[in-house]
Protein backbone atom coordinates (compact mmCIF):
# COMPACT_ATOMS: atom_id res chain seq x y z
CA UNK A 1 0.00 0.00 0.00
CA UNK A 2 1.35 3.38 -0.96
CA UNK A 3 2.00 6.17 1.48
CA UNK A 4 -0.74 8.32 -0.04
CA UNK A 5 -3.28 5.53 0.41
CA UNK A 6 -2.25 5.08 4.04
CA UNK A 7 -2.62 8.83 4.55
CA UNK A 8 -6.20 8.67 3.28
CA UNK A 9 -7.18 5.48 5.17
CA UNK A 10 -5.74 6.44 8.58
CA UNK A 11 -8.15 9.33 9.23
CA UNK A 12 -11.05 7.18 8.07
CA UNK A 13 -10.12 4.45 10.56
CA UNK A 14 -9.64 7.00 13.32
CA UNK A 15 -13.07 8.50 12.60
CA UNK A 16 -14.68 5.07 12.56
CA UNK A 17 -13.04 4.21 15.90
CA UNK A 18 -14.27 7.48 17.40
CA UNK A 19 -17.80 6.83 16.16
CA UNK A 20 -17.68 3.30 17.59
CA UNK A 21 -16.52 4.62 20.96
CA UNK A 22 -19.30 7.21 20.96
CA UNK A 23 -21.92 4.57 20.19
CA UNK A 24 -20.58 2.37 22.98
CA UNK A 25 -20.72 5.23 25.46
CA UNK A 26 -24.30 5.99 24.50
CA UNK A 27 -25.25 2.33 24.83
CA UNK A 28 -23.51 2.09 28.18
CA UNK A 29 -25.33 5.19 29.40
CA UNK A 30 -28.66 3.82 28.23
CA UNK A 31 -28.12 0.43 29.88
CA UNK A 32 -26.66 1.97 33.03
CA UNK A 33 -29.58 4.37 33.28
CA UNK A 34 -31.95 1.47 33.92
CA UNK A 35 -29.84 0.37 36.87
CA UNK A 36 -29.68 3.90 38.30
CA UNK A 37 -33.37 4.67 37.70
CA UNK A 38 -34.75 2.91 40.85
CA UNK A 39 -32.32 4.83 43.05
CA UNK A 40 -33.16 8.12 41.36
CA UNK A 41 -36.87 7.52 41.83
CA UNK A 42 -36.47 6.71 45.54
CA UNK A 43 -34.03 9.59 46.04
CA UNK A 44 -36.50 11.99 44.44
CA UNK A 45 -39.45 10.71 46.46
CA UNK A 46 -37.76 10.59 49.86
CA UNK A 47 -35.10 13.34 49.63
CA UNK A 48 -35.67 15.87 46.86
CA UNK A 49 -39.45 16.11 47.15
CA UNK A 50 -39.52 16.41 51.00
CA UNK A 51 -36.79 19.06 50.79
CA UNK A 52 -38.68 21.11 48.22
CA UNK A 53 -41.92 20.62 50.16
CA UNK A 54 -40.21 21.77 53.35
CA UNK A 55 -38.89 24.89 51.66
CA UNK A 56 -42.39 25.71 50.45
CA UNK A 57 -43.99 25.13 53.86
CA UNK A 58 -41.39 27.33 55.55
CA UNK A 59 -42.91 30.32 53.75
CA UNK A 60 -46.44 29.52 54.96
CA UNK A 61 -48.36 29.28 58.24
CA UNK A 62 -49.21 25.63 57.61
CA UNK A 63 -50.31 23.53 60.58
CA UNK A 64 -50.71 19.82 61.14
CA UNK A 65 -54.51 19.98 61.13
CA UNK A 66 -54.53 20.24 57.35
CA UNK A 67 -56.18 23.67 57.15
CA UNK A 68 -55.39 25.75 54.12
CA UNK A 69 -52.06 27.53 54.55
CA UNK A 70 -51.43 31.11 53.59
CA UNK A 71 -48.18 32.63 52.40
CA UNK A 72 -46.34 34.55 55.12
CA UNK A 73 -43.05 35.25 53.37
CA UNK A 74 -40.00 35.39 55.63
CA UNK A 75 -41.97 35.73 58.88
CA UNK A 76 -41.07 32.21 60.02
CA UNK A 77 -37.38 32.81 59.39
CA UNK A 78 -37.46 36.15 61.24
CA UNK A 79 -39.13 34.49 64.20
CA UNK A 80 -36.64 31.62 64.18
CA UNK A 81 -33.64 33.95 64.14
CA UNK A 82 -35.09 35.84 67.12
CA UNK A 83 -36.13 32.66 68.96
CA UNK A 84 -33.87 32.05 72.01
CA UNK A 85 -35.15 28.48 72.31
CA UNK A 86 -33.95 27.63 68.82
CA UNK A 87 -30.48 29.03 69.50
CA UNK A 88 -30.43 27.32 72.88
CA UNK A 89 -31.24 23.91 71.44
CA UNK A 90 -28.74 24.49 68.64
CA UNK A 91 -26.18 25.26 71.33
CA UNK A 92 -26.99 21.95 73.05
CA UNK A 93 -26.43 20.10 69.78
CA UNK A 94 -23.14 21.94 69.23
CA UNK A 95 -22.02 21.22 72.80
CA UNK A 96 -22.82 17.54 72.34
CA UNK A 97 -20.84 17.55 69.09
CA UNK A 98 -17.81 19.16 70.74
CA UNK A 99 -17.82 16.46 73.40
CA UNK A 100 -18.42 13.47 71.13
CA UNK A 101 -16.27 14.10 68.06
CA UNK A 102 -12.79 14.33 69.68
CA UNK A 103 -13.53 11.48 72.09
CA UNK A 104 -14.90 9.12 69.48
CA UNK A 105 -12.05 9.87 67.04
CA UNK A 106 -9.34 9.14 69.60
CA UNK A 107 -11.16 6.14 71.06
CA UNK A 108 -11.82 4.58 67.65
CA UNK A 109 -8.15 4.98 66.70
CA UNK A 110 -6.92 3.37 69.93
CA UNK A 111 -9.36 0.46 69.64
CA UNK A 112 -8.34 -0.08 66.01
CA UNK A 113 -4.66 -0.09 66.97
CA UNK A 114 -5.38 -2.64 69.70
CA UNK A 115 -7.42 -4.92 67.45
CA UNK A 116 -4.84 -4.62 64.65
CA UNK A 117 -1.75 -5.37 66.71
CA UNK A 118 -3.03 -7.94 69.19
CA UNK A 119 -1.88 -11.46 68.41
CA UNK A 120 -4.54 -13.71 69.93
CA UNK A 121 -8.31 -13.47 69.65
CA UNK A 122 -8.41 -10.77 67.00
CA UNK A 123 -11.88 -11.78 65.86
CA UNK A 124 -13.24 -11.55 69.41
CA UNK A 125 -11.86 -8.06 69.98
CA UNK A 126 -13.22 -6.86 66.65
CA UNK A 127 -16.63 -8.34 67.41
CA UNK A 128 -16.77 -6.76 70.87
CA UNK A 129 -15.81 -3.32 69.57
CA UNK A 130 -18.18 -3.33 66.60
CA UNK A 131 -21.19 -5.22 68.01
CA UNK A 132 -22.81 -2.26 69.88
CA UNK A 133 -23.11 -0.37 66.60
CA UNK A 134 -25.50 -3.05 65.34
CA UNK A 135 -28.02 -2.31 68.09
CA UNK A 136 -31.02 -0.06 67.39
CA UNK A 137 -30.72 3.36 69.01
CA UNK A 138 -33.68 2.74 71.31
CA UNK A 139 -32.12 -0.47 72.65
CA UNK A 140 -28.81 1.26 73.37
CA UNK A 141 -30.57 4.21 75.02
CA UNK A 142 -32.77 2.01 77.21
CA UNK A 143 -29.76 -0.06 78.24
CA UNK A 144 -27.80 2.98 79.36
CA UNK A 145 -30.87 4.49 80.99
CA UNK A 146 -30.93 1.44 83.24
CA UNK A 147 -27.17 1.57 83.84
CA UNK A 148 -27.41 5.24 84.89
CA UNK A 149 -30.40 4.68 87.18
CA UNK A 150 -29.37 6.21 90.54
CA UNK A 151 -31.08 3.50 92.59
CA UNK A 152 -30.60 0.25 90.67
CA UNK A 153 -28.05 1.13 87.99
CA UNK A 154 -24.67 -0.57 87.77
CA UNK A 155 -22.65 2.61 87.17
CA UNK A 156 -23.20 4.06 90.63
CA UNK A 157 -23.03 0.62 92.26
CA UNK A 158 -19.73 -0.43 90.68
CA UNK A 159 -17.95 2.89 91.22
CA UNK A 160 -19.53 3.63 94.59
CA UNK A 161 -21.18 6.82 93.40
CA UNK A 162 -24.44 8.56 94.18
CA UNK A 163 -24.66 10.65 91.02
CA UNK A 164 -28.09 11.64 89.64
CA UNK A 165 -27.01 11.09 86.04
CA UNK A 166 -30.37 11.60 84.36
CA UNK A 167 -32.00 14.08 86.72
CA UNK A 168 -29.25 16.70 87.08
CA UNK A 169 -28.47 19.08 84.23
CA UNK A 170 -24.77 18.92 85.11
CA UNK A 171 -24.64 15.21 84.24
CA UNK A 172 -27.51 14.60 81.81
CA UNK A 173 -25.70 15.56 78.62
CA UNK A 174 -22.59 13.71 79.79
CA UNK A 175 -24.70 10.56 80.19
CA UNK A 176 -25.99 10.94 76.63
CA UNK A 177 -22.40 11.40 75.41
CA UNK A 178 -21.21 8.22 77.16
CA UNK A 179 -24.09 6.24 75.67
CA UNK A 180 -23.32 7.62 72.21
CA UNK A 181 -19.61 6.78 72.47
CA UNK A 182 -20.32 3.18 73.42
CA UNK A 183 -23.00 2.78 70.77
CA UNK A 184 -21.39 4.45 67.73
CA UNK A 185 -17.63 4.03 68.16
CA UNK A 186 -17.78 0.73 66.27
CA UNK A 187 -18.36 2.44 62.92
CA UNK A 188 -15.30 4.71 63.20
CA UNK A 189 -13.34 1.79 64.63
CA UNK A 190 -14.09 -0.23 61.50
CA UNK A 191 -12.93 2.62 59.23
CA UNK A 192 -9.66 2.94 61.11
CA UNK A 193 -9.11 -0.81 61.16
CA UNK A 194 -9.55 -1.06 57.40
CA UNK A 195 -7.15 1.84 56.89
CA UNK A 196 -4.54 0.27 59.19
CA UNK A 197 -4.66 -2.95 57.21
CA UNK A 198 -3.93 -0.96 54.05
CA UNK A 199 -0.63 0.45 55.32
CA UNK A 200 2.27 -1.48 53.65
CA UNK A 201 4.29 -3.60 56.08
CA UNK A 202 7.58 -2.69 54.41
CA UNK A 203 7.27 0.85 55.78
CA UNK A 204 7.36 -0.45 59.34
CA UNK A 205 10.14 -2.90 58.51
CA UNK A 206 12.30 -0.15 57.05
CA UNK A 207 11.63 2.03 60.11
CA UNK A 208 12.68 -0.82 62.43
CA UNK A 209 15.93 -1.22 60.52
CA UNK A 210 16.57 2.49 61.01
CA UNK A 211 16.08 2.06 64.77
CA UNK A 212 12.63 3.65 65.11
CA UNK A 213 10.71 2.50 68.18
CA UNK A 214 6.95 1.87 68.36
CA UNK A 215 6.15 5.49 69.25
CA UNK A 216 8.17 6.88 66.36
CA UNK A 217 6.58 4.42 63.95
CA UNK A 218 3.12 5.50 65.04
CA UNK A 219 3.89 9.22 64.85
CA UNK A 220 5.83 9.23 61.58
CA UNK A 221 4.11 6.39 59.68
CA UNK A 222 0.73 5.41 61.09
CA UNK A 223 -0.75 8.84 61.81
CA UNK A 224 0.32 10.44 58.49
CA UNK A 225 -1.00 7.43 56.56
CA UNK A 226 -4.35 7.75 58.41
CA UNK A 227 -4.71 11.48 57.78
CA UNK A 228 -7.42 11.13 55.14
CA UNK A 229 -9.44 8.58 57.09
CA UNK A 230 -9.20 10.77 60.20
CA UNK A 231 -10.64 13.68 58.24
CA UNK A 232 -13.46 11.44 57.03
CA UNK A 233 -14.20 10.19 60.55
CA UNK A 234 -14.29 13.72 61.96
CA UNK A 235 -16.57 14.97 59.17
CA UNK A 236 -19.00 12.06 59.49
CA UNK A 237 -19.10 12.37 63.26
CA UNK A 238 -19.75 16.11 63.13
CA UNK A 239 -22.66 15.64 60.75
CA UNK A 240 -24.09 12.76 62.80
CA UNK A 241 -23.62 14.43 66.19
CA UNK A 242 -25.30 17.67 65.15
CA UNK A 243 -28.38 15.58 64.35
CA UNK A 244 -28.49 13.81 67.73
CA UNK A 245 -32.04 12.88 68.70
CA UNK A 246 -32.85 9.25 69.49
CA UNK A 247 -30.66 8.55 72.51
CA UNK A 248 -31.24 11.98 74.06
CA UNK A 249 -35.02 11.60 73.85
CA UNK A 250 -35.27 7.96 74.93
CA UNK A 251 -32.85 8.24 77.85
CA UNK A 252 -34.82 11.22 79.22
CA UNK A 253 -38.19 9.44 78.84
CA UNK A 254 -39.25 11.62 75.90
CA UNK A 255 -38.79 14.86 77.85
CA UNK A 256 -36.33 17.73 77.21
CA UNK A 257 -34.27 16.49 80.16
CA UNK A 258 -33.54 18.27 83.45
CA UNK A 259 -34.09 21.99 82.93
CA UNK A 260 -34.21 21.29 79.17
CA UNK A 261 -30.46 20.60 79.22
CA UNK A 262 -30.63 17.79 76.63
CA UNK A 263 -33.17 19.30 74.24
CA UNK A 264 -31.52 19.37 70.82
CA UNK A 265 -32.40 21.29 67.68
CA UNK A 266 -33.95 18.20 66.08
CA UNK A 267 -36.14 17.60 69.13
CA UNK A 268 -37.22 21.24 69.20
CA UNK A 269 -38.15 21.08 65.52
CA UNK A 270 -40.23 17.97 66.15
CA UNK A 271 -41.99 19.59 69.09
CA UNK A 272 -42.86 22.71 67.11
CA UNK A 273 -44.22 20.66 64.22
CA UNK A 274 -46.11 17.88 66.03
CA UNK A 275 -46.77 19.27 69.51
CA UNK A 276 -47.39 22.93 68.80
CA UNK A 277 -48.79 22.04 65.34
CA UNK A 278 -46.72 24.80 63.66
CA UNK A 279 -45.55 22.96 60.59
CA UNK A 280 -44.53 26.11 58.75
CA UNK A 281 -42.36 27.36 61.59
CA UNK A 282 -40.85 23.90 62.13
CA UNK A 283 -40.03 23.76 58.42
CA UNK A 284 -38.21 27.09 58.66
CA UNK A 285 -36.12 25.80 61.58
CA UNK A 286 -35.29 22.62 59.68
CA UNK A 287 -34.21 24.60 56.60
CA UNK A 288 -31.93 26.79 58.75
CA UNK A 289 -30.46 23.67 60.30
CA UNK A 290 -30.05 22.11 56.86
CA UNK A 291 -28.08 25.16 55.70
CA UNK A 292 -25.80 24.82 58.74
CA UNK A 293 -25.20 21.12 58.05
CA UNK A 294 -24.57 21.78 54.36
CA UNK A 295 -22.13 24.57 55.24
CA UNK A 296 -20.15 22.19 57.45
CA UNK A 297 -20.00 19.62 54.64
CA UNK A 298 -18.93 22.21 52.05
CA UNK A 299 -16.28 23.62 54.42
CA UNK A 300 -14.89 20.13 54.93
CA UNK A 301 -14.66 19.55 51.17
CA UNK A 302 -12.99 22.94 50.68
CA UNK A 303 -10.39 22.27 53.38
CA UNK A 304 -9.69 18.83 51.95
CA UNK A 305 -9.19 20.26 48.47
CA UNK A 306 -6.88 22.95 49.82
CA UNK A 307 -4.83 20.37 51.66
CA UNK A 308 -4.52 18.19 48.57
CA UNK A 309 -3.42 21.18 46.53
CA UNK A 310 -0.84 22.02 49.19
CA UNK A 311 0.52 18.47 49.06
CA UNK A 312 0.92 18.68 45.30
Amino acid sequence: MTTSAQTVIAPVRAGAAADTATVRRKQGFQHGGWFVAPFLVLFTLFVIWPLLRGVYLSFTDANISGDSASFVGLDNYREAIQDPLMWGTLGHSAYFTLLVVPCITVLAFLLAMLAHNIERGKWLWRLCFFAPFLLPSTVAANLWQWLFNPGTGMINYVFGLDTPWLSDKSYAMLAVVICTLWWTVGFSFLLYLAALQGIPDHLYEAAKLDGANAWHRMVHITLPMLRNITGLVIALQILASLQVFDQAVVMMDFTPGPEESTRTIVQYTLEEGFTSYRVGYASAISIIFFVIIASVAVARMWLLRKREEGVR
